[in-house]
């Protein structure tokens, strides 16, 4: 097998980042926009010392699983993966990717994994977009998803996977920047004004707020321009500028200025009102995680007089719902921005039995005291959990812990850590399916205290 090289491959399984996995001569060899049961024809593109990297040449026999995309530049966009895979069949290889990681990763040999929590809606799901801008070849201003493997924007005027009540700002706001004059940034030389346009609506109460990335926190007529948006839009209900001026891959700054309207969005999530600002971190499918925290709540089975810990605890998305399940809730949170929402959050939904901590998890927890918590909800970023968040844990012993993840690899490796000292056991694994038509899985696990 040689770089260049045409060759005939079946497609046997799918990994983690979404492409199709075949093997020549015993060589795994990597190939987008393929799915499980393909017969191709695939141009060798790189060869590593363990596996090959391809490209789909010609589609010879189709798999089964196949289906047609529902966006016409889903071959070249970079926001999805998977809109040639059938749905279900999707669902059935996230759950798979989670089996395989507790096995691996975690030795949980013979671990239950339930089958994968679907999504109401395979497509208009996101609830928030964030597109880099530029400008195309004829000199219009484009907004979309970078191409696969480039820096090159695939211009959109509408994604199937947003929320469809969002698909006439992203084409709108585009033509009202051409007309503005703002520049564009460029990221080799640093220089320009706008870098993304980010779109974010509440499912249930439909307010949408809008929000330019700048490096110009005095963009030239941005409020008349959003006394315009304001008019023109009735569900439009805040307009910010987001400072960046950083030369990075990072996409918001710190620093949000609110030009017009409110600098926030009322959502509701699980029965609680809750204000989320523009850079605000946010389930980004607001139904499936319901659905997962409703899951969570009937496997706990809880009667109202535990302590819970949510730590990672954001804005008090998961924190609020399961504090009206406990006598006590305690959200710990090290960023002042989502903390200072979580605690007004609290307050717009009089629920006065939850206490918030600004403070990193692993120093909070070993700080506790005599309290003693019956549950630990744990919900950290990609990375996973700190080591001595782990080694906290098993100090503090709860009867239960939760654990949501993002990343069935870190999520083994860390249960991995808690359950190996025979302390806990895994009670109940539930993978969800948060991103439709990608690779990416939620999922969230259960363990219990022994004996």
């Amino acid at each position: 097998m040689q770089q260049g090289d045409l060759i005939e491959l079946e497609i046997t399984d799918l990994n983690t980042s979404g492409e199709g996995v075949g093997r020549i001569n015993g060589k795994v060899v990597f190939v987008p926009d393929t799915v499980t049961g393909d017969r191709i024809n695939t141009r060798i593109t790189h060869i590593k010392s363990r596996y090959g990297e391809g490209r789909l040449q010609q589609l010879l026999i189709p798999s089964k699983y196949r289906i047609r995309p529902r966006c016409i530049v889903a071959d070249k966009c970079g926001g999805c993966q998977w809109q040639h895979i059938d749905w279900e069949y999707q669902r059935q290889i996230k759950r798979q990717q989670v089996i395989q990681a507790l096995q691996r990763i975690g030795g949980f040999e013979n671990i239950q994994v339930a089958p994968t929590l679907h999504s109401p809606h395979p497509l208009n799901y996101r609830n928030k977009s964030t597109y880099p801008l530029g400008i195309g070849s004829t000199g219009n201003i484009q907004a979309g998803y970078y191409r696969r493997g480039s820096h090159k924007i695939v211009n959109l005027n509408q994604c199937p996977v947003q929320d469809s009540r969002l698909h006439p700002l992203l084409r709108e706001i585009k033509q009202d920047i051409q007309q503005q004059g703002w520049s564009i940034y460029d990221e080799k030389t640093n220089k320009g004004q706008l870098r993304h346009l980010s779109l974010r609506i509440g499912i249930r109460t439909g307010e949408i707020l809008l929000t330019l990335v700048t490096t110009d926190p005095e963009l030239p007529q941005i409020k008349q321009q959003a006394q315009i948006w304001l008019a023109k839009y009735p569900s439009l209900v805040g307009v910010c500028l987001n400072i960046n001026q950083k030369p990075s891959n990072v996409i918001f700054g710190k620093e949000t200025l609110v030009v017009a309207g409110k600098p926030f969005l009322t959502e509701i999530f699980a029965g609680v009102t809750l204000q989320i600002l523009s850079d605000t971190f946010f389930q980004i499918n607001t139904e499936t995680a319901e659905l997962l925290l409703d899951s969570i709540l009937q496997e706990l089975q809880l009667q109202g007089t535990e302590t819970l810990v949510d730590a990672y605890c954001g804005i008090g998305t998961f924190t609020l719902p399961l504090a009206r399940k406990v006598k006590q809730a305690i959200g710990i949170e090290s960023y002042y921005s989502s903390l200072a929402q979580a605690k007004n959050n609290a307050q717009i939904n009089k629920i006065d039995n939850v206490t918030f901590y600004e403070a990193k998890v692993e120093d909070y927890l070993q700080l506790m005291g005599d309290l003693k918590p019956d549950i630990i909800f744990l919900d950290p970023p990609r990375k996973g959990c700190n080591v001595r968040v782990l080694k906290t844990l098993l100090q503090l012993q709860p009867n239960k812990i939760v654990y949501v993840s993002c990343k069935p690899a870190t999520l083994a490796r860390d249960i991995k850590s808690l359950c190996e000292t025979e302390v806990y056991q895994p009670q109940w694994v539930q993978p969800a399916d948060f991103f439709p038509q990608t690779s990416h899985v939620e999922c969230a696990v259960i363990l219990r205290k022994k004996g």
